[in-house]
């Protein structure tokens, strides 16, 4: 936007003029203080401060709550299968993946890893599917 600044004469003295586009401000205009006619006083304007809206407080974003998946053991799969699986499906190497299939074996069940919900869920769903049995439960 074009801003023209103008000093305009007059009989009584000098008056500043601040065009913006169309628009003219004089002054008085543009000067919150202004001098009332003939009074010889100064009025002051005062403008309202904007409310500002109040935001809700808000609490920091915390860690997800952890959720363990266990491996159950049974008879139908092969040892070799279930570990292949696991090492498909997880981060764990395949050392990691015999030791948690011969302990789901001996003892029923064995902790394959502790992740979020969403995930716990994803790995739930991925394993039914390749045939292998796993659930998960919250984390104490």
């Amino acid at each position: 936007m074009d801003v023209l600044y103008n000093k305009l004469g007059s009989a009584k003295g000098e008056t500043s003029v601040l065009l913006f586009g169309d628009a003219v401000m004089s002054d008085s205009e543009k000067n919150p203080s202004e001098t009332l006619s003939g009074s010889g006083e100064t009025a002051t304007a005062v403008k309202q401060k904007a409310q500002r809206k109040q935001l809700p407080a808000t609490k920091p974003p915390q860690l997800l709550p952890m959720w363990r998946v266990l491996l159950h053991n049974d008879d139908t799969n092969e040892m070799v299968y279930v570990v292949m699986t696991i090492v498909e499906l997880t981060p764990l190497a395949q050392h990691d993946a015999k030791d948690r299939m011969l302990e789901a074996h001996k003892n029923g069940v064995s902790l394959l890893l502790i992740t979020h919900k969403e995930r716990a869920e994803l790995y739930k769903d991925q394993f039914l599917s390749k045939g292998l049995l796993v659930s998960i439960e919250p984390e104490k």
